[in-house]
């Protein structure tokens, strides 16, 4: 990163937002933006707006504003994102399959192509083909990296797995624990710990 400036966390969170915008804009036609032209669309303040840019280094030009297709490069090679990014899902069960029919995420990382399950027979209505696990090796997309877990059983041997058909990003619902290689990357999402911390920040607000 240029200067080797740390970015903060807060500036991280808000780098896909901006990502989503850019390339929502792109789709619409537009090649070049004003930070507070930005900040309406995104309702991020322009100030913060250019104070998170700079960490990316000279992205623009004071009085004429950013080039969209330029930006999209910077956000898209310092988030490791592509926006043709192939996704694979494993489990089918409730969770599983409402993410499966969320499947939309346009304009941010790409789609889920397919998912696996223990029983795919059982699956019905699903928007993507579902696989038997056994069949990972043959039917997994072969440039795919990243995996969304969404199983409570034998979760270790699963993720043992995918790691040796080529995973290196893992987005886990799963409640047990794994462990994975350290070049491997995850990312656990803990629903009942967000609520936990909602209703704690919910409590002090109360208090105050």
């Amino acid at each position: 990163m240029e200067n080797n400036r740390v970015v903060p966390q807060a500036t991280l969170h808000r780098y896909p937002l901006y990502l989503k915008a850019l390339r929502k804009l792109k789709a619409e036609g537009v090649e070049r933006i004003m930070s507070r032209e930005l900040a309406d669309y995104v309702g991020i303040r322009s100030t913060t707006i250019r104070r998170d840019f700079s960490f990316l280094g000279n992205l623009g030009k004071q009085g004429f504003g950013y080039k969209i297709d330029d930006l999209i490069t910077t956000f898209s090679e310092q988030l490791g994102m592509n926006f043709d990014e192939k996704i694979i899902l494993i489990g089918c069960g409730n969770l599983g399959k409402a993410l499966l029919n969320y499947n939309h995420w346009n304009h941010v990382v790409g789609e889920i192509v397919c998912a696996f399950d223990l029983h795919p027979e059982k699956i019905t209505g699903a928007s993507v083909p579902v696989y038997a696990l056994s069949e990972l090796h043959e039917k997994k997309p072969e440039s795919c990296r990243i995996a969304i877990l969404c199983i409570s059983q034998d979760v270790q041997e699963t993720v043992d797995l995918l790691v040796s058909c080529g995973i290196t990003g893992f987005v886990s619902f799963a409640n047990e624990h794994f462990s994975t290689p350290p070049e491997i990357s995850v990312k656990n999402i803990d629903v009942v710990s967000s609520i936990q911390e909602l209703v704690f920040a919910a409590n002090n607000m109360k208090d105050e």
